[in-house]
């Protein structure tokens, strides 16, 4: 298997893991979009995607790296997804 096959398949292992979560507990996704409104709308200063990321990680029993650069890559695919939809949220209004 090359490479990027088995990245491809540790990130649809990751991502899978993360889905089955949300199934067991729909409360995590609920409360990480709420705590990526409030950061998105208060902060656009700093990183905010680590706050987010630290804040998900002691509230919920998503479990984030602490350091940015610890995410992988179904972390920040989550991340980003949040922050898109707030974005999208926020274009409505």
């Amino acid at each position: 298997m090359a490479s990027s096959e088995i990245q491809k398949t540790r990130i649809i292992n990751e991502l899978k893991g993360f889905i089955r979560k949300l199934l067991q507990d729909p409360k995590i996704l609920e409360a990480s979009l709420e705590i990526a409104r409030r950061h998105l709308s208060e902060n656009a200063e700093g990183d905010v995607m680590a706050a987010i990321a630290n804040e998900i990680s002691d509230t919920t029993s998503i479990h984030i790296p602490e350091n940015p650069e610890d995410h992988s890559e179904a972390d920040r695919l989550f991340l980003e997804l949040l922050k898109e939809v707030i974005q999208e949220e926020q274009a409505l209004y």
